[in-house]
């Protein structure tokens, strides 16, 4: 492929994985008003909230067989569509039964483009030969910025099916531009299929099975403090460190803000660094920076651990599904990204479980543990290669 079509490549690509940012954050800071408007109890909004993720696991599982039959650029645009058309229909609900029905839909959408834009994102690093997976997922959070920022913005002057159907509308202009960039380039010779034959893509081995589950548990781990972070660190600076709200809500923007940061240095860091040394100080200064956030005894040093947290989270996930795709194609993607986000599911729920026995400081120390864990796997793995 020439390389303006790589750069009309990498272009759409970006657009998608803003997209997607910017419309998850759109729902999620008008959850309280959709909450409101159901009637529903907290026990009863959290089944509901389930829905997104059951219908994201499932569809990640089936999206790398659909993006090996009809190609991850037509999955994307089609996924894209979906989720923009779905982000409107919650607060058109009023029952938590049907906020939970249409949750599965918008959850399904949104776990089916996560897979199909990371594996043309994979192609796409094989093709440039250069580590420039960090700014995809850097273009994922400063969509998520955007959308929160404005979400926050019009919270108070729209209705949240003004603001979700607007936010709909954009997103499908930006589906329309990007989708025809993406759908006029070529599509690329996908990594880590081996193909045998002409078109046949040969199975992975049980070795390489293997290895992407393990770059899945990287993936897991790093997840894993996102969703701790973001469901429990402002409560931990409001309830333990005596901090008012305002401060509190400081603490997420912090950790979103270094991971931005973390993610646009991360093809640099690559360059220099090459993948091992990246996730060993990446997950090394993640688990410092938590002990810090965790443990500190004023609201300004946890606020320095959080941020340190970020940006040693910040190229761990994108790292772990490049080398997984890198091995086993749209596939192996799939599998990296469904522990993945298994781990931002597992992580809310644990932190809650085991501050109810120790404390929220001491659950908060998981985040560290799981870092260190990964930075353990990647120095275990780290003479592995993509064939």
């Amino acid at each position: 492929m020439p390389g303006t079509d790589l750069v009309r490549l990498r272009l759409a690509l970006t657009a998608f994985f803003a997209l997607d940012g910017f419309v998850f954050a759109g729902w999620v800071v008008r959850i309280p008003a959709v909450k409101e408007q159901t009637g529903a109890s907290a026990s009863a909004l959290g089944l509901a909230l389930l829905g997104v993720s059951a219908g994201a696991v499932i569809t990640m599982t089936l999206t790398g067989r659909l993006c090996r039959r009809y190609g991850s650029h037509l999955v994307t645009v089609v996924c894209a569509v979906l989720l923009c058309l779905s982000v409107g229909l919650p607060p058109l609900t009023h029952s938590a039964l049907a906020l939970g029905t249409v949750l599965l839909l918008f959850g399904a959408a949104y776990g089916g483009i996560n897979v199909a834009f990371n594996s043309a994102a994979v192609d796409l690093v094989a093709a440039l030969g250069r580590p420039v997976m960090p700014s995809f997922h850097a273009a994922f959070s400063l969509g998520g910025m955007i959308g929160a920022g404005l979400g926050a913005l019009v919270a108070g002057s729209l209705s949240p099916t003004r603001h979700l159907w607007g936010l709909a509308a954009v997103g499908l202009l930006v589906t329309a531009v990007a989708g025809r960039a993406l759908m006029r380039c070529e599509p690329l010779t996908p990594a880590g299929t081996g193909r045998t034959g002409r078109d046949a893509p040969r199975r992975p081995d049980r070795r390489t099975r293997t290895l992407v589950i393990v770059f899945g548990l990287i993936a897991l781990c790093t997840a894993y403090g996102e969703g701790a972070l973001a469901d429990w660190g402002a409560l931990h600076l409001e309830e333990d460190l005596g901090a008012s709200p305002g401060a509190a809500a400081v603490g997420y923007s912090c950790f979103a803000l270094a991971m931005t940061v973390g993610r646009l240095s991360g093809t640099t860091l690559l360059e220099r660094l090459g993948r091992t040394r990246t996730v060993l100080a990446g997950g090394s200064t993640a688990a410092a920076g938590m002990l810090l956030g965790a443990l500190a005894p004023s609201l300004w040093a946890a606020l320095l651990g959080y941020a340190v947290t970020g940006l040693g989270l910040a190229n761990l996930f994108p790292v772990a599904v490049e080398r997984a795709g890198a091995l086993a194609g749209a596939g192996g993607v799939a599998t990296a990204s469904t522990l993945g986000y298994g781990g931002m599911l597992l992580g809310p729920p644990a932190i809650g479980f085991m501050a109810d026995w120790f404390s929220l400081p001491a659950a908060l120390t998981s985040v560290a543990v799981l870092a260190a864990v990964a930075t353990a796997i990647g120095f275990a793995t780290r003479h592995v290669r993509a064939d």
